[in-house]
């Protein structure tokens, strides 16, 4: 995600905004410290307009 938002030139602040989630969150999750919720993960993926594969790596 973090690739995906410095790509479109998307500031942490911007992101969290559109999803409602404060820029601490975006943080966590680019750092791979938070397990986000699957309505939030649809939350962000709607916002890059891209599926839950392309945004996100699951190991």
């Amino acid at each position: 995600m973090n690739e995906l938002r410095k790509l479109r030139k998307i500031t942490q602040e911007e992101l969290a905004e559109s999803v409602k989630i404060t820029r601490q969150t975006i943080i966590s999750i680019e750092n791979g410290n938070y397990n986000a919720s699957l309505i939030l993960l649809h939350k962000i993926t709607k916002f890059f307009e891209l599926s839950i594969e392309e945004v996100f790596i699951f190991e």
